[in-house]
């Protein structure tokens, strides 16, 4: 080894000797690590396609099937495959349509619940709409359907498919058959639906005290680890290849439930750990999701239910999407396979106070936007706080590395009437904010607190009323807005602030 390094460091001295000889060394350009000066990220962060699934932020459940028909919530999968039998052809278009009126970017249709009945003709079971009672049935394909209409509607789509069989004979009987003859190939089917899927929806994995019909078994089955039973791993990389931005919510392990079924999100929520609040110490990015009924009955249509208000369901849009999470809030499909005419019409609704409430950005309008501290320029990048205004998510201001703390203040010609902030951290480089508050002042040297007590996490997105509650529209009045991050996890990083 001895030898070899001399012969290195020759060779080098006679290169260098012949380069000075023809006139001197060649120069050197140097390049940095970090031309642009972006902050480091603070880990865990999001991969491309959670990112792109939390920028998806509000969607629609659908849930149809054969409960939809058996006035159930919860089949056992002995239903004969006749009692579906929708009196018209469905029609997921008219879903789609109605809930993009409310400013929904997408939805998730079930496909098959835990009774194991397939909306869509598969070479997995005979319990499918192939053996429906109806003409109406047996034309129908939801999967393709929809998928079909969500791509006219430029909408993101995915599929609802339960790992829990209670019609399988082979489900939970100790061996891998049915994960290998019928779970994996399903999802493999519906994966090729399209490639452009946003999210594959499990629920339900490991049975309960529920009784299932399992091909005549008609007994209670369970199974300890959901992860190892359904093999998730070779089935989340399967499904990836095949749809790459396609999150598997769930035992998918890439996005989690909220922690309940009733529409909100813990005011402090982070993006990692698990529950309402999540856990900032957490070592894997798993944001929120929290699923919400629209109507006063089931998940499933029964007959004699209404939907809840446009406000009760703007109140939960702005306990979860306005908490750091997602909002998927179901609108189940009737016997005929549509919306009924009171769903569509509230949606409408829903649509129009979101829009009067959270479009007239009056950040905009501010004569002044200052930040205590600005992070130094990059090459390519500047961190300035106009950036802020400027409706690009790519830009963002940030602060200098060491500084966990800053001030952001606005200032307006005139008194304004101002309802909520919105705020939006630069979380492809991590969560980051603990601490903030909001103030406003009607001359500039006397501040009032605002929304006290409930302003910690930021996030992806946080809407803070300024009037103090979710439930009641109010407004202060105030000439002055002042945001002050009073600690952070890394120096905070913000591509929006927005005041309406």
């Amino acid at each position: 080894m001895k030898h070899l390094r001399t012969t290195f460091i020759t060779a080098g001295m006679a290169i260098a000797s012949a380069v000075m000889a023809q006139g001197g060394f060649v120069p050197v350009v140097e390049t940095y690590n970090y031309p642009d000066n972006e902050p480091a990220p603070v880990h865990p962060v999001p991969s491309h396609r959670q990112l792109l699934w939390q920028e998806t932020e509000f969607y629609a459940f659908f849930h149809f099937g054969m409960n939809t028909f058996t006035n159930a919530e919860w089949g056992n999968g002995s239903e004969a495959e006749s009692r579906f039998a929708p009196t018209k052809l469905p029609n997921p278009r008219q879903w789609l349509t109605a809930v993009k009126a409310a400013g929904m970017k997408g939805g998730i249709a079930v496909v098959k619940h835990h009774d194991g009945f397939c909306l869509w003709p598969t070479a997995t079971t005979t319990h499918s709409i192939v053996n429906a009672g109806n003409a109406n049935g047996r034309n129908t394909n939801i999967p393709e359907a929809f998928a079909e209409a969500a791509r006219d509607l430029d909408m993101k789509y995915g599929f609802y498919v339960s790992p829990w069989d209670l019609n399988n004979k082979y489900w939970g009987d100790g061996t891998s058959r049915y994960v290998d003859s019928v779970f994996l190939p399903q999802c493999l089917e519906l994966a090729k639906y399209g490639s452009d899927q946003f999210e594959m929806w499990f629920d339900g994995a490991t049975g309960s005290d529920h009784a299932g019909y399992y091909g005549g078994a008609n007994t209670k089955r369970t199974i300890s680890n959901a992860a190892t039973y359904y093999d998730i791993p070779n089935l989340r990389d399967t499904v990836h290849k095949i749809a790459p931005n396609c999150v598997m919510w769930g035992v998918g392990d890439e996005a989690r439930w909220i922690g309940n079924e009733a529409g909100w999100a813990g005011e402090t929520n982070w993006s990692m750990g698990s529950g309402e609040s999540g856990n900032p110490n957490a070592w894997k990015w798993k944001a929120g999701e929290s699923d919400a009924k629209a109507t006063n009955k089931g998940w499933f249509w029964h007959a004699g239910e209404s939907p809840k208000s446009a406000n009760e369901l703007f109140k939960i849009y702005l306990e979860t999407v306005g908490r750091n999470a997602t909002l998927i809030l179901n609108f189940p499909p009737d016997q005929s396979g549509e919306l009924p005419e009171a769903d569509v019409n509230v949606l409408q609704q829903l649509g129009t106070l979101i829009n009067n409430r959270l479009t007239n950005d009056k950040a905009k309008t501010a004569k002044r936007v200052e930040a205590s501290v600005t992070r130094s320029a990059g090459t390519h990048r500047n961190y300035d706080v106009s950036n802020l205004t400027d409706n690009d998510k790519d830009t963002y201001w940030a602060a200098n590395d060491g500084d966990l703390q800053a001030t952001i203040t606005m200032e307006w010609d005139t008194e304004q009437s101002l309802y909520y902030v919105m705020l939006m951290e630069y979380i492809k480089l991590g969560q980051r904010v603990k601490s903030f508050t909001i103030e406003t002042s009607t001359d500039g040297n006397s501040w009032t607190k605002r929304a006290s007590g409930s302003t910690t996490t930021i996030g992806y997105k946080r809407i803070v009323p300024l009037g103090g509650s979710t439930s009641n529209y109010s407004s202060v009045k105030a000439k002055y807005l002042r945001i002050t991050i009073n600690d952070a996890k890394g120096c905070p990083t913000l591509h929006t602030l927005s005041v309406f």
